[in-house]
């Protein structure tokens, strides 16, 4: 059992402070990957929640590989956004502290997705509209990397 879901087991929809991972994976024509998740349909980031002793490095190498299927490297943390709130489908009320990283690709394989969490992957020109996003946080991810490429 996760560790979340030992802390949602006893809390259960209270608002919770908790830490994430996730990560920006530029392709060479500069486009970004993303994740259509599995519980809203909406984008985002891959990336999630932190395991109890996990560093963030090592929330955003599972996380990528369960979320987008490839091994990443963590190059550069972007930023620490710690400043907004979701309620989820299920009304868990979350303050995720997450830590955005720029990554590269580890090797050229390519794994599963969990198919309760990802209905696919796909690279965004980020000059484009971007795609609907999960939440607000995702969206802010999304402004970070375009004014980091530019």
């Amino acid at each position: 059992m996760s560790y979340i879901k030992r802390v949602r087991d006893k809390v259960g929809h209270e608002p919770l402070i908790m830490t994430s991972a996730s990560g920006a994976l530029l392709n060479s024509n500069r486009q970004v990957l993303l994740q259509a998740r599995a519980d809203t349909g909406d984008w985002g980031f891959p990336g999630g929640y932190m395991e109890y002793g996990e560093s963030f490095a090592d929330t955003i190498k599972r996380e990528f590989k369960e979320d987008a299927g490839f091994e990443i490297t963590p190059v550069k943390l972007l930023k620490i956004q710690d400043q907004n709130f979701y309620t989820y489908p299920n009304r868990d009320k979350v303050q995720p502290v997450n830590a955005f990283y720029l990554v590269k690709l580890a090797n050229q394989e390519h794994f599963a997705t969990k198919p309760d969490e990802t209905v696919k992957v796909q690279y965004f020109d980020l000059n484009q509209e971007p795609p609907k996003f999960f939440n607000e946080q995702h969206a802010e991810m999304w402004q970070l990397i375009k004014a980091y490429t530019k």
